[in-house]
């Protein structure tokens, strides 16, 4: 089944490039360090926040699937990157459930949250291409 998601890029000055997707704009820049002013995350801030919120949602949706209490649950999530090797980072994703979560429903919640798209994206890379179109083109 093929999806297509279109995401037009603007680049409003400064170190600043935004993102429109659907009815949505994303706004990003460059902390100051990096020449930025920190005026909204970094285009890879962005890349872990759709992981962790991602399984959030999956989470969130196993837990109301089967009304199940959501109140005092929280998911953190920790990166441990790698500066060389991409593939030498890793990922701890660690739910708290709400007290009294039943305890039938612990290994289904985990299941629920490797479902997560961007997870799986990840884990199954897609091709990525880059192309240059003629100057002043709208494609």
């Amino acid at each position: 089944m093929a999806m297509t998601e279109h995401i037009e890029i603007d680049f409003p000055g400064g170190t600043r490039v935004d993102a429109r997707i659907r009815e949505h704009t994303i706004a990003t820049d460059q902390q100051v360090e990096h020449g930025g002013t920190g005026s909204a995350p970094q285009p890879f801030d962005l890349f872990l926040t759709s992981i962790a919120t991602c399984a959030g949602i999956f989470a969130l949706k196993f837990c109301q699937s089967r009304e199940l209490p959501t109140a005092g649950m929280r998911l953190t999530m920790d990166w441990l990157g790698h500066k060389t090797d991409p593939s030498a980072a890793s990922v701890v994703l660690r739910l708290t459930l709400p007290e009294g979560f039943p305890d039938k429903y612990r290994d289904g919640i985990l299941r629920s949250m490797d479902l997560c798209a961007v997870k799986r994206s990840i884990e199954n890379a897609p091709q990525f291409r880059t192309e240059i179109i003629a100057e002043g083109a709208v494609p």
